[in-house]
Parts: structure tokens; C-alpha cells; sequence
């Protein structure tokens, strides 16, 4: 197989493209380096594709291999055939490779080997070929010592090896899961269900396999592991017998033989077939639903991530609880503590005036601007008794809500403990929470993502699939915003591209032991970080007052020489980008002619163009172009609430049947998919992402049960 033909046809870019994608991979460069630095090479596509793209060819890869090694087996056993190297190279995929090595692999004993081992596998050829009277033939293989003493036994060996050799065709075996994938039916049984009903609608559930979503499979599967319920797919075995029976019967005029073959192809069918098959058609819906589970993951957890940070301001963050308090972290505008404490608004102690009087001195002390509220336990108590409190406050003070999933994970990790080694482990979630609303990203990135709460079923993933999916977001999102080289922590430098954790760690103690860096270069002086490491990871790390002004902007330091003729070129010097005087630059290039400007800088038009983007400001945070986040100073409760009534509110997840919309009560209200538009959409992601802020009309209300059904393309019709 050409390996980069078939890419460059799946994903429908230039040959030459893809050939520069895979060399750049072979050597070593990473996702975020060459989507950002080597644009001229990749026809300047983003990072995603780049990781699917990877993702395929580590695949294509193991499956050449696998091809080779299949080959290699069945050659070593002299059992080669042009038939089977042909099968083997026309193999797309790792289970049509595994079902034309199925045959040749060594097997535990089975009614078939033992067959054999009693000398009657002529007798099942001579059977398969339909060649004459099989029951006068079985006569010759009447042998007491080998424990064939009749011409039954002899004939009931062999239908066990036929039996055998119509379980191991490949080509049958695709036949048949093919039938099963798209004419099979999902059959589910409630065998017992927990308190919540949490598997009630799967009481008597069936539906065909073509038409079962995603989320059912991986609820069915859960529900399986629980032992609550029983699930089994369906096919008409009468069918399937036919299919096994029509690809062995080659003679209808031979009656006897096809008898046996059919008796042999049915009993193939129902001992091993059925099950092998069913086994490996749930193992392909789960293995896609999986995939589409992680997606979702994957498509939730970067907008989180990159959700904008509120800059500048005074935080104190507060992490809610009933007995044991809310406790209380004040952290200054970079997120050092300032000052703690411990409050009891709420029940049982209902200490309302005990914890205003805490609250305000250290809004009076610290000059807070802002508070952050964990979404948990008694988080709906807190957020009323802040409101109220900011009505007594002169200072103008806001509060939001933010999602502390994953907080006391946390602050109960060694990273917390080594971080905040004087306080608890529940002052340390308070200090999280604060900073959750200063800097999401350099918060979440201490957090194992699958703690934070934007995916769904994400315990029963492949842990090795999930993590890898997950770790490439978090570096995508790391490298697409930059990191300060002088005040990262360890977890957010790893993810830098090119480091690890030993070298992010070297990178710290080189800045305790040295001071600050004043400049890129001064990287290669770090313990293990050599020349690779330094091309990788360079355009992602700011020195914000550092010694030469492109060491805070995006651009590599091998293109600082042509970003300098490309200033010199319009008359620009380095004061001028220090005092941003650059607004006019990119109209200037484009009067002049951008391939011209960009071949007389030695760059390619894009690579050109992100690097006038830098000069014009530098330091900028992509962040800062998003939706700032909604501060409040007042509260709703759902008791509040009214069907028709128009709220607005924040998508706090998406899944397969619709979103999550913080609404400013303590229950999230669910938008299902067939309330998002008007317009057909495949998925709920295709419109909506975590963080995005929409406006939202009350369809239904359980007040009872906390349940908030929402509508957003009511939203426009209700305006008409």
C-alpha cells in the first residue's frame, strides 16, 4: 500500500502536501510546530487535521506491518498462496487481516483438531469437493485405535472440521458481519435497575443496528457491566445458515454431501460463528461510539479551555459546602494568595451576619473585584447569600459561577500539595476555583481532563485512546495561546511543544536558580533541552519585557532576521513595533503586493502573514478576541422561572442529544437536539460549543424533580 497516496485521497490535499507531512512526522517535529512553522510545507493546514491525519497513518502503518507479519506466518508454514498475498494486500482494516490469518493461527484443541488428529480431514475434503458417497468413503477411515469405530463417528469428525473451515473463511466471515452491521437488531432485556430508573426506557428495548446512536450503545454497554441489563444482537440465523451454506455447496446433484455440508455449515454457524460475530460487531459499534464519545471530548474540552480569562482583578474565590463550610481564598491579579478563611452562610449553621461581616473585610482589604463560586454542593445557598451581600457592598464587586469539577481532585494531587503545602486540601479547591476564573487554561491544565466534566461515558473509554486524544487538545490549546516563560508552572510548560515534565521542571529550577529570561536563547542553557527541543518549543514561549520584543509575539526565532527586513522594508524599526505604531503595516503589504513583499523577505505569503499579525501586537492573547464571560450581581432561583419565560445563559456541555445551558440557576436546563434550529444539523456541536452564550425560551418546568427544558429556536419565533 502507498501509504501517503491513500492519505492524500482520504483527505483530499496535494500529494506533495502530504509527503512533507509525513517526513516532518518521521523526524520528529511536533502537531503544533508544524502547523504553525511550516505552513509553506502543509499548504497551511490547522492542527486537527494534522492530528487525524497522524492518527490515520499510525494506523495504515500497524496495519502494513501486521500485513508483513501475517504473511511472514503463512509463508513459514508453506501454506503461501498468490490467492492469499493478494487477499492480505487488498486488506483495509485490521479485522479483515485478522479473519485471513484466522486459519493459519495455532488453536487450542477443538472438536475440529481432534478430527484431524484422528486422520479424517481427507474425508472432510472429500465431503467439501462433493465428490461421491461419503458414507462408503468414511469406511476407509474406520480405525478403533484412533477412536473411530464407526462410519457415524468418521462422518461426524469430519463435519466438525467442515464446520471449522466455514467458521474460518474470511471472505463468509465479512459477508456475515456485514449482514449484522446492517440488518441486525439490538435486543435489550432490564434484568434489574437502580433507585433513579436509570435504565427504565431499556425494560423491552429493540433496534436495528444501522439506526442505534452512539450514546445508546455506550448506555447499553454501561448498563451490561452493572449487570442491570442483558443485551444480544439479532440476526436470522436461518439466513445466515443459507449465506454460510451457498458459499461450500458446489454440486446441488450431489444431495448427500451438500446434506452433510449444510449439517456442518449450520452447526459452524451456531457454535462458532454466531458468537465470534456478535462479539466483534458490538466490539466495532462500541469501538465507534467510543470514538464519537471522545470526539465530543475532544470538541467540548478546547473551548473550556480557551474560555476567556477575566485579567486584572482582585479574585476571591469561594468553594461551598454545608457542614463543614464554605471556605474562602482571596488570590491578587496574578493568582497569589492572598489571604483565607472559613464561612457558614448556609445550613445547618445559617451564620449569614458571621460570614458577611468575614466577606466584606476582605473585600475591604484586598480591594476584590470579583468572586468566583464553585457550581457544587450548596453552591445554590452561596450564590444567594453573595448576592445579597454585593447589595451592601459600596465597591463595585461581580460574582460568577464557575465549574469546579475536577477541584478537589486536584487539591488533594501531590502538584497541589507541592504547590500550596501550608493549607488544606479544601482551601487549596477554593484557591483553584478562584484562579479557574483568572485563567482557565493555566488552572484546567493541572486537572486530569476526564475530572472536568465536558464529556460523557469518558470512565469506559480506551484510558490509552482517551488520554492521547485529550493530551493533543491541551497541547493544541497551550501552543495556540503561548505561555509567559518567566511565570509558567511545571503543568502548563509540559505542554509546551518539545518539552516533557523533566525538562519543564528543568526550565523552573534554571529560573529560580538564574532569575528571569530576558531572552529565547537562553533556553538552550537549560539542563536536556537541546537544539530539537529549542525549534520546537521557542515560538510558543513569551518573555513579555524581554530584551528583543519578537521573544513575546508567536514568531520563531529563526524568522526574526526577515521579520526585521520585513519591518525595514516599510520603513518600520524596533521602537516602533515596542510602541505598537504598526496598524498600517498589513494595508502597506498588501498596496505593495504580498508574494512580492513575501519573496523579498524569503518567507511564503502565509508565514508572512502571521507574522505581520505578531508585529501589529505583540503579547496578543487570542483569548481576548472571544466572548468576555458573564459577571452578575444578582441571582435567579428556579422558583423564579416560567414556561415561555426568555433567559440567557452559557453552553455548559454538549452531547449526542443535545446541550447543557447554565441559565444562572443551580440546575442546568437541557436543550435537545430537535430545539436547537430549525435547520437539520447532524449534531448538536455542528451549532453550539462549551462557553458559547445564547438566549433560551422555558419550553418545560419540573420544579419537583430540578429539571429545565429549553428551546433556543423558540427564541426567534417568539420575537415574531
Amino acid at each position: 500500500m502507498d501509504i501517503s497516496a491513500k492519505l492524500t485521497e482520504e483527505f483530499n490535499l496535494k500529494p506533495e502536501h502530504v509527503h512533507n507531512i509525513l517526513k516532518l512526522l518521521d523526524e520528529g517535529n511536533t502537531i503544533p510546530f508544524i502547523a504553525r512553522y511550516r505552513k509553506e510545507m502543509t499548504g497551511a493546514i490547522d492542527d486537527q487535521v494534522l492530528r487525524n491525519l497522524n492518527d490515520r497513518y499510525e494506523y495504515l502503518t500497524n496495519l502494513e506491518k501486521r500485513k508483513e507479519e501475517v504473511a511472514k506466518a503463512i509463508t513459514e508454514q508453506e501454506k503461501m498462496t498468490d490467492e492469499i498475498q493478494a487477499a492480505i494486500d487488498a486488506a483495509q482494516t485490521m479485522t479483515e487481516i485478522e479473519d485471513i490469518y484466522r486459519p493459519f493461527k495455532q488453536k487450542k484443541k477443538t472438536r475440529a483438531s481432534v478430527a484431524i488428529e484422528k486422520g479424517l480431514q481427507p474425508l472432510a475434503e472429500f465431503i467439501l469437493a462433493q465428490a461421491g458417497d461419503p458414507f462408503k468413503e468414511a469406511e476407509k477411515y474406520i480405525d478403533a485405535e484412533k477412536g473411530v469405530n464407526t462410519v457415524d463417528d468418521a462422518i461426524t469428525g469430519a463435519k466438525d472440521i467442515i464446520a471449522e473451515v466455514v467458521s474460518d473463511n474470511a471472505e463468509l466471515r465479512k459477508k456475515l458481519r456485514g449482514l449484522f452491521e446492517n440488518h441486525g437488531e439490538m435486543q435489550v432485556k432490564l434484568v434489574k435497575d437502580d433507585e433513579r430508573g436509570t435504565y427504565a426506557m431499556y425494560a423491552d428495548y429493540s433496534e436495528l443496528i444501522p439506526e442505534i446512536k452512539n450514546h445508546r450503545i455506550l448506555a447499553i454497554n454501561r448498563g451490561e457491566k452493572e449487570d442491570c441489563l442483558k443485551a444480544k444482537i439479532y440476526f436470522d440465523p436461518d439466513i445466515a445458515k443459507r449465506v454460510c451454506v451457498v458459499k461450500f455447496i458446489k454440486n446441488k446433484n450431489e444431495t448427500v454431501c451438500a446434506k452433510l455440508i449444510e449439517e456442518a455449515a449450520g452447526d459452524g454457524y451456531d457454535r462458532l460463528i454466531e458468537p465470534s460475530i456478535e462479539r466483534e460487531v458490538r466490539a466495532i459499534l462500541t469501538d465507534r461510539a467510543s470514538e464519537q464519545a471522545i470526539k465530543m471530548f475532544e470538541v467540548n474540552l478546547r473551548p473550556l479551555l480557551l474560555q476567556p480569562p477575566v485579567k486584572g482583578k482582585v479574585t476571591l474565590g469561594l468553594d461551598p459546602g454545608y457542614r463543614t463550610g464554605c471556605k474562602v481564598a482571596v488570590v491578587d491579579e496574578t493568582g497569589k494568595v492572598l489571604d483565607t478563611s472559613v464561612i457558614y452562610p448556609v445550613p445547618p449553621k445559617n451564620d449569614i451576619e458571621g460570614a458577611k461581616k468575614i466577606v466584606k473585610a476582605l473585600i475591604e482589604k484586598h480591594n476584590v473585584d470579583v468572586i468566583s463560586i464553585g457550581n457544587g454542593t450548596a453552591s445554590k445557598e452561596t450564590e444567594i447569600f453573595v448576592a445579597d451581600l454585593l447589595k451592601e457592598v459600596e465597591r463595585n464587586v461581580t460574582y460568577a459561577v464557575v465549574n469546579e469539577a475536577g477541584a478537589s481532585v486536584y487539591s488533594a494531587s501531590p502538584l497541589a500539595v507541592e504547590e500550596f503545602p501550608d493549607y488544606d486540601l479544601t482551601l487549596r479547591s477554593a484557591i483553584s476555583i478562584a484562579r479557574r476564573l483568572q485563567d482557565p487554561l493555566a488552572e484546567l491544565i493541572k486537572i486530569d481532563p476526564k475530572s472536568i466534566g465536558v464529556g460523557q461515558y469518558q470512565h469506559d473509554m480506551d484510558k490509552k485512546r482517551l488520554d492521547g486524544v485529550l493530551g493533543g487538545v491541551l497541547e493544541d490549546c497551550v501552543n495556540s495561546v503561548g505561555v509567559d516563560l518567566n511565570t509558567a508552572s511545571v503543568s502548563l510548560l509540559k505542554y509546551v511543544a518539545g518539552l516533557n515534565a523533566g525538562i519543564a521542571k528543568n526550565i523552573v529550577s534554571y529560573r529560580e536558580e538564574n532569575g528571569k529570561f530576558v531572552k529565547r536563547d537562553q533556553l538552550l542553557k537549560v539542563s536536556k533541552l537541546g537544539t530539537k527541543a529549542y525549534e520546537q518549543c521557542a515560538g510558543f514561549l513569551r518573555i513579555p519585557d524581554g530584551k528583543n520584543i519578537l521573544d513575546n509575539t508567536a514568531v520563531h526565532p529563526e524568522s526574526y532576521k526577515k521579520a526585521e527586513k520585513l519591518l525595514s522594508l516599510f520603513g518600520y524599526t524596533d521602537k516602533d513595533v515596542k510602541a505598537q505604531k504598526l496598524a498600517e503595516l498589513p494595508a502597506k503589504v498588501k498596496e505593495y503586493g504580498e508574494e512580492k513583499a513575501a519573496q523579498e523577505c524569503e518567507l511564503d505569503v502565509a508565514t508572512m502573514n502571521d507574522i505581520i499579525a505578531e508585529l501589529v501586537k505583540p503579547g496578543r492573547d487570542i483569548r481576548d478576541s472571544l466572548p468576555a464571560r458573564q459577571l452578575r450581581k444578582d441571582i435567579l432561583g428556579i422558583e423564579d422561572l416560567a414556561v415561555g419565560m426568555e433567559v440567557d445563559g452559557t453552553v455548559r456541555n454538549v452531547i449526542d442529544f443535545g446541550a447543557f445551558v447554565d441559565i444562572g440557576v443551580h440546575q442546568d436546563g437541557l436543550v435537545h437536539i430537535s430545539e436547537i434550529t430549525d435547520k437539520y444539523i447532524h449534531h448538536p456541536s455542528d451549532v453550539l460549543k462549551v462557553g458559547q452564550q445564547v438566549k433560551a425560551v422555558i419550553i418545560s418546568l419540573d420544579k419537583g424533580k430540578q429539571r429545565i427544558g429549553l428551546s433556543l429556536k423558540q427564541v426567534k419565533k417568539q420575537a415574531n
